[in-house]
């Protein structure tokens, strides 16, 4: 009869269960009949426990306790005055004991994988005093191993290589499997290994899982690669094991089994003769089916008439053969080149030279185009050095280009202007020498890097190219100074001979042997009572005191003249003032505050009485500002003459006009402008008096606001007169306004003998142009006779 899986653990438990009970009556045996046994000097009662190691069989499913084992105590009579208790791992929660008869019970499923053993320490005390009677004891329940765990990869997927043509038998890769059941216990972890997909280009081993090839001469130019499946399964692969499977993927890696072949037996390409030199005529390639190193080529040229004006290098990246130009190409001596390229694998297998030569040649022929050349230079960078000292016009050098042409047209020169933006030098036209044209600064521009151009006289599209580089000389031209802007301090408490600054000093200049720098005071300040200078002869000077006892009050700046002289030929020298300040310092020597008039606030007013004078001072300059402002603003009172009908209020103008062709005398927008009116603020209730006023430039406004706003100023400026009387007054304004119709009524425009202007129908507007309408109407020669 065929055993399930659920059945073959049923059986095994059953035969475990046998065992545990065989050995435990074995050991309970020879247990009983152990005897106390005594010492010298003391006595001791031998261990009467009666046990053994225990098993217990893991996955158990019943519903039951599993029963474990059984302790007992040679003193337990049966009577029931031992108690058994158990400690240790697992106790109480894991495993349980019967006081009375010292059975073990399991009361959870157990997993060997887990935990596969427990350590438990038992004890057998006395009911009534609750005293051990037997010393404690450590016992082991080790877990019986079941097969319920499944092979597995941990590693996997797989992926590996092996080199295309192996022989077979050729090892690829190995594979492990893991049982996490028990190996020392039955076939529950023995594996063993089989191939389900990949035959039949590979085989395993069984045990092992070393994965071989199972075919020869594998090409990977056909195929490159493989996937394989791979069986682990238990029981040693025996009906009723459990299996695990895992992927392997098997490339084929590339070997030099090809050689290189030219895919044509000839070339033919055309360059004109003007190609620089180290230019790429053309680029072939010899096709090769292998990879990577295998593909990796090399050319060279095995014959022909141009081995010494081409060569032919390799392209790393694409292994291409490069044809280059070695010499300048000539049309007129030589039109044409033949050369013969021959194409190699770099690194050759000796296993597959029986395929043949693994390399091939071909022919390139090369046609050489004419051109029309430019003119070419002697040299292709012309070095030249100058003094900065030359003078303008001096030659600095000379520049040689010809036409390569056999015409050898004439050619002319001049300078790419580009390159020499400030216009330093010139160059001859036909002679090619190079001159200065402006004085020269080393220390402005060192090196000057021109670019002269060559043109051919018949053919001036035709321009060649020649580099200049001009190399200024220097000359001491310029005078030391101070190397940066000192802030020098010196402490009130500083003691004579006190180095209190070193300085140091540059030179723009650069002199072939270094610069060497000579410090001093001047004339002047060489017996002065303060401050001496020591040259330390490093390019250094040391600034000391002469004395002690500055005092911030009596003097809290020094300025110290230095004279530095440097080593040039002739030398220069510069005098630079040194300020020193003199400040407090503390214990350490460093500066607190170097402001002189900390002292006098002591002695002085105090901070806040500084501030209320100030504040006074400025409340009176701004009441006197605001009575000059009003006595400039104030004005006669506006009282009228209650006789004086002031519609009827005719002004004056005692200038007589040149009529109204006289358009320079008067500005008559001056008149009618708001912006004229609003600057000329005349009294309202006096004659005005003309002004004449430049003609602004204004806008057309809308009547509505310039009206507007012409109220609004004169309204501010009744309500701020000071003279103007207290009650509502009646204002009349002879303004009309930007653009009035009726434009302006003046006699200034109009008055003139020889005007033939009708003004009778002032007559008509009513009682308020009466009078003007008996001023221009047609009473007007007698007005005037």
């Amino acid at each position: 009869m065929k055993l399930g899986k659920v059945e073959f653990c049923h059986f095994l438990q059953l035969i475990a269960l046998f065992l545990c009970f065989s050995g435990m009556s074995q050991a309970e045996l020879s247990r009983s009949r152990s005897k106390p046994y005594f010492q010298s000097g003391r006595s001791r009662t031998k261990r009467s426990w009666v046990w053994n190691q225990f098993f217990v069989l893991e996955e158990y499913m019943g519903s039951d306790p599993l029963y474990v084992g059984k302790l007992h105590s040679d003193v337990d009579k049966g009577d029931g005055s031992i108690k058994y208790i158990l400690s240790g791992e697992g106790a109480s929660s894991i495993f349980i004991i019967d006081e009375n008869t010292g059975d073990i019970h399991a009361t959870k499923r157990l997993d060997r994988e887990e935990q596969a053993y427990y350590t438990l320490r038992a004890q057998a005390l006395d009911r009534l005093t609750n005293k051990p009677v037997e010393p404690e004891s450590e016992f082991v329940i080790k877990i019986q191993d079941i097969n319920d765990n499944e092979p597995k990869f941990l590693d996997g997927p797989y992926t590996a290589g092996v080199p295309e043509m192996s022989p077979v038998g050729t090892s690829v890769v190995q594979v492990t499997a893991t049982d996490a059941d028990d190996p020392t216990y039955g076939n529950s972890a023995r594996v063993v290994y089989s191939i389900l997909q990949g035959q039949p280009y590979f085989s395993v081993e069984p045990k092992t899982g070393v994965i071989k090839t199972a075919l020869p001469n594998m090409d990977r130019e056909a195929k490159d690669q493989y996937l394989l499946v791979i069986q682990a399964k238990d029981m040693v692969g025996q009906n009723g094991g459990l299996s695990g499977t895992t992927s392997v993927t098997v490339t084929l890696t590339d070997v030099n089994d090809n050689p290189p072949r030219f895919p044509r037996r000839s070339y033919q390409y055309n360059v004109p003769e003007s190609l620089p030199v180290a230019s790429v005529v053309a680029r072939i390639k010899a096709a090769d089916a292998d990879i990577g190193a295998n593909a990796e080529m090399e050319y060279r040229i095995v014959d022909g008439d141009g081995l010494g004006i081409f060569k032919i290098s390799v392209d790393k990246e694409t292994q291409e053969g490069i044809i280059t130009i070695q010499k300048e190409l000539d049309f007129e001596a030589k039109t044409s080149y033949t050369l013969r390229i021959e194409a190699a694998n770099k690194d050759a297998d000796p296993r597959f030279l029986s395929l043949g030569p693994f390399s091939d040649t071909t022919t390139v022929k090369i046609i050489v185009e004419d051109v029309d050349e430019p003119p070419v230079f002697s040299s292709p960078l012309y070095p030249m050095e100058v003094s900065e000292a030359t003078q303008v016009g001096n030659i600095i050098g000379t520049v040689a280009a010809h036409d390569p042409d056999s015409s050898n047209s004439p050619v002319r020169y001049s300078i790419d202007r580009n390159t020499d933006l400030e216009r330093y030098f010139n160059i001859d036209a036909n002679s090619g020498v190079i001159t200065t044209a402006k004085s020269l600064d080393r220390e402005t521009n060192a090196i000057h890097n021109i670019t002269v151009l060559a043109m051919e006289s018949q053919n001036p599209s035709q321009v060649g190219r020649g580099y200049v580089a001009i190399t200024i000389l220097d000359i001491n031209d310029n005078a030391p100074e101070f190397a940066m802007d000192y802030e020098t301090t010196v402490c009130e408490n500083a003691q004579p001979g006190q180095v209190i600054q070193k300085i140091s000093a540059v030179d723009k200049d650069e002199p072939s042997n270094g610069h060497q720098f000579y410090f001093s005071l001047t004339t002047d300040a060489t017996n002065n009572h303060n401050f001496s200078l020591k040259d330390n002869k490093d390019n250094t000077a040391s600034i000391l005191t002469r004395r002690n006892g500055f005092r911030r009050q009596e003097q809290s700046v020094y300025y110290l003249p230095i004279f530095i002289v440097d080593s040039g030929s002739p030398s220069l020298s510069s005098t630079n003032t040194l300020t020193i300040r003199v400040c407090d310092c503390d214990a350490d020597g460093v500066a607190q505050t170097c402001n002189a008039e900390a002292y006098a606030l002591p002695a002085g007013l105090s901070t806040g009485a500084l501030i209320a004078i100030l504040a006074c001072v400025l409340t009176l300059l701004v009441l006197i500002l605001l009575i000059v402002t009003m006595r400039r603003r104030k004005k006669e009172p506006l009282i009228f003459d209650e006789e004086r009908d002031i519609r009827e209020n005719i002004v004056r103008y005692d200038d007589e006009g040149g009529g109204e062709e006289d358009t320079e005398a008067f500005d008559m927008a001056a008149l009618r402008n708001l912006n004229v009116i609003r600057d000329t603020k005349t009294r309202r209730d006096v004659t005005p008096e003309i002004q004449f006023l430049s003609r602004p430039a204004f806008k057309s406004i809308p009547d509505n606001v310039i009206f507007r706003e012409f109220i609004w100023e004169r309204l501010k400026e009744a309500d701020v007169d000071p003279g103007a009387p207290p009650y509502d007054s009646l204002q009349t304004y002879a303004f009309e306004g930007n653009g009035s119709v009726a434009e302006s009524l003046s006699s200034l425009d109009s008055i003139s003998s020889n005007s033939d202007q009708n003004y009778d129908y002032l007559s008509d507007w009513g009682p308020r142009f009466k009078r003007l309408a008996d001023m221009y109407g047609t009473g007007q020669e007698s007005l005037y006779s």
